[in-house]
């Protein structure tokens, strides 16, 4: 999708359809929704004919690495937001301290709106070790970056898996609890090799919390060999931890996904984890990417558009983001349900064949129709 045009400050887009099947018409001026009518019935004489559309409120990516200039975890915050369909993403931990300031500056100056996951390690991903020495994660620095930008860092980023931590073992996760508990801001987890084993990481989250990659195939995954769930994952569910894909270049297996389906594991948000690397050469590619693996799941249309809106806007404590109600800013994602075969690969090099996909067309956002 590429940004080809703006509309003026009035607007009505007719006859888009709903994931429920109604079928609307929105009209827009200066940015905020001033009605939603059946199709055919929004005033005004200028308008854009969007049948055959979906519209859901603005996609959003609770994981993403936005800053080109690391690698190799970095891109550009347009190229992997409104240019996928997304209008809202969450920066992943791409910074700590040391550069949060730096990535709230660019997003300013982005179409999409961004938030950030501060990592607890100062230098973030400047090194893919980041957690390796304990004295990168400085608690001062923490606050003081959580203290600067309150609207901005909606949480904190742990990468626990072996190749971050190294011989730091569970203590990264330990520090990052009590950093968690002091600013009052949740935890989101990245979870990988062991070690440190999954057990371990399970016993330290917290109600709010985000298990990332949840459905990764690797071996210190949260499933039995057989398929079912460790009870560590069922307790933490319970208890009110929060799911995230988190697809990734390595992260997201089509049989741990039909595993957890199997199980009744609730499905709450589809992320991408998606950088410069992925997005070019796959996996991910795309957030309609990632989306349409669901929909080979098994899952509905509106279970998918759910996990990237109204239940990514929750987890982030800003409801309004997962709306699409009159007087509220237009924050919107216009797609396509494709019909034709696409093929779909996982981070596991397992492929499935797609006989319709999800395609995004627009969005509009910050009063403005970006369409391609």
């Amino acid at each position: 999708m590429k940004e080809m045009g703006r509309v003026g400050t009035e607007h009505v887009l007719r006859n888009l359809q709903l994931v429920d099947g109604r079928i609307m018409d929105i009209a827009i001026q200066d940015g905020i929704i001033t009605a939603i009518t059946p199709a055919s019935q929004a005033e005004g004489e200028s308008g854009l004919d969007c049948s055959g559309l979906y519209v859901s409120s603005g996609w959003i990516d609770l994981h993403v690495h936005a800053v080109p200039e690391l690698d190799p975890y970095g891109d550009d915050i347009d190229e992997i937001g409104v240019k996928q369909g997304v209008t809202t993403l969450v920066d992943a931990g791409s910074c700590g301290a040391d550069r949060i300031g730096a990535l709230y500056t660019a997003s300013l100056k982005a179409d999409t709106e961004v938030f950030a996951l501060l990592n607890i390690s100062r230098i973030g991903l400047e090194r893919t070790d980041e957690l390796s020495q304990l004295e990168w994660i400085d608690r001062d620095k923490v606050l003081e970056a959580v203290a600067t930008y309150p609207e901005f860092i909606v949480g904190l980023k742990a990468r626990i898996s072996q190749s971050v931590v190294k011989d730091s073992g569970i203590q990264p996760l330990k520090l990052a609890r009590t950093l968690s508990e002091e600013t009052k801001l949740p935890l989101m987890v990245h979870i990988g090799s062991a070690p440190p084993a999954i057990s371990e990481v399970l016993e330290l989250l917290q109600p709010g919390d985000v298990i990332t990659h949840y459905l990764n195939g690797k071996s210190n995954n949260l499933f039995h060999a057989d398929g079912t769930p460790l009870q560590g994952l069922l307790e933490a569910v319970a208890q009110g931890v929060h799911l995230d894909v988190g697809h990734g270049t390595a992260s997201f297996s089509f049989q741990i996904a039909e595993q957890a389906k199997a199980a009744g594991i609730a499905l709450n948000t589809i992320s991408t984890d998606i950088y410069r690397g992925n997005r070019l050469n796959g996996p991910v590619y795309s957030m309609s990417n990632v989306l349409t693996k669901f929909l080979i799941l098994g899952y509905s249309l509106e279970e998918v558009i759910q996990a990237v809106t109204v239940s990514a806007a929750e987890w982030l404590g800003k409801p309004e983001l997962g709306q699409i109600k009159v007087g509220q800013q237009a924050n919107l994602t216009l797609f396509a349900l494709e019909a034709g075969e696409k093929l779909l690969k996982d981070s596991e090099g397992d492929v499935r064949v797609a006989q319709y996909y999800i395609e995004a067309k627009g969005v509009f956002t910050n009063g403005s129709f970006i369409t391609g």
